[in-house]
């Protein structure tokens, strides 16, 4: 299999042709140097920053280093030199208005975006890249969100498929490589990448302890995240497992989803969710091997509802902007898995781990839109069979494929 086509690949070509600076962030392994350096490596140098020579190099003499690569250039895994942003800041002063000079790739969100905030402001468009939607893994990376235009999407998969899919993860190379083992591969990636960014962001003492907490959030995946309950679990200090999960957030592990509310205020102080950004890692984490234990076992709902909600908020953020997405409930038990504010309206859409659609699985979402009125938008119940039907006023059934 060749490069697989990003959907972040017109944003990032719009970004080159007006900034003086890339940045492109995400978790390692995303395929941001991959796609870097197939869009621009033609005719930008690359340089890692990863290897200790390099990073000590550039820490020594700035200016000289940025002298031996001028731009354009790909500067890889800047977090390790931070000092080098102040002067390339002064380089990019000197000729303001020439556009894409510098392309800056990062996995450690809490370290490099507040600096380049802080440096380029002004300077740098900065974009994330995530592992692999499905629209990507189909070839249809630029497909829209069924609310945003009718389409018609091949159904290439379907029944089991879907699992083997979700176990796998949406990493390019495991992808790329659909004979690689994925029990090894994700082991690998556990301990060399994340355990690793989360001793280089934190002061870890004890990586057994942190490596029960992985655990122990992936079997709580979905569900209303009470950090002190997991700290009495774990016999760790409640601060602890707060830094921890910051860390999984600044390494893009998780994303946290938070309920939806008219008054904005309220969105930021009630419990949250949190999910990984990828199913495969999940999977992985909660010790998942097969795909008809994982669809069959007590974490599949939670599973299939990370799946659909990381389509959404990776076709979104790959098109440069900020998905602003909520799940809804209430005190009386209705609850809407994911509400997908638009700006022009809201999309209420229930997940379901069943093949079967029925009418009642739109409860929730009829429960959304009589207290929500005239915002709320069309519905959906995404589920993992292949059929579409109406199940109700303003509400369809949509196959994850089609999703």
């Amino acid at each position: 299999m060749g490069i697989l086509a990003r959907s972040i690949a017109p944003v990032l070509g719009r970004a080159a042709r007006e900034a003086p600076a890339v940045a492109l962030t995400g978790p390692r392994q995303s395929g941001k140097t991959t796609l870097l350096r197939e869009m621009f490596g033609a005719k930008a140098h690359y340089v890692s920053l990863e290897p200790p020579d390099v990073r000590a190099t550039a820490a020594a003499d700035p200016r000289g280093f940025l002298d031996a690569y001028p731009p354009p250039v790909i500067f890889d895994e800047v977090q390790y030199t931070p000092e080098l942003l102040p002067y390339i800041k002064e380089r990019i002063d000197e000729r303001r208005s020439v556009s894409g000079q510098y392309f800056l790739t990062g996995s450690q969100n809490l370290l490099l975006s507040q600096r380049i905030t802080e440096t380029l402001a002004g300077r740098a468009a900065m974009l994330q890249l995530l592992p692999l939607t499905q629209r990507e893994m189909l070839g249809s990376p630029g497909a829209p969100l069924p609310w945003e235009a009718a389409r018609k999407l091949p159904m290439r998969y379907a029944g089991e498929d879907v699992w083997d899919t979700l176990l796998r993860g949406g990493y390019p190379e495991l992808t790329a490589q659909p004979k690689r083992g994925i029990t090894l591969w994700h082991s690998s990636y556990v301990q060399t990448y994340l355990e690793r960014d989360v001793r280089t962001l934190r002061q870890i003492g004890d990586l057994g302890s942190f490596q029960n907490f992985l655990r122990v959030l992936a079997a709580r995946s979905g569900q209303l995240l009470n950090l002190a309950d997991m700290s009495r679990d774990l016999g760790v200090a409640l601060n602890t497992v707060k830094a921890w999960l910051s860390v999984l957030e600044a390494s893009y592990q998780v994303i946290v989803l938070r309920p939806y509310f008219a008054n904005i205020g309220k969105r930021l102080v009630k419990t949250p969710k949190v999910y990984f950004t990828d199913t495969g890692t999940l999977c992985y984490l909660a010790g998942l091997r097969d795909a008809r234990h994982a669809a069959q076992g007590p974490l599949g709902g939670a599973i299939f509802e990370t799946a659909v909600i990381l389509e959404v908020f990776k076709t979104i953020l790959h098109r440069g902007l900020q998905p602003q997405l909520y799940f809804w409930r209430t005190a009386k038990g209705a609850e809407v898995d994911l509400v997908v504010d638009t700006g022009e309206e809201l999309i209420p859409v229930e997940i379901k781990a069943s093949g079967t659609p029925i009418p009642g699985m739109a409860a929730g979402i009829h429960a959304f839109r009589a207290e929500l009125g005239s915002r709320v938008g069309p519905g959906y119940v995404v589920h993992t069979g292949n059929i579409k039907l109406p199940l109700g006023p303003g509400v369809t059934a949509l196959p994850f494929r089609m999703l």
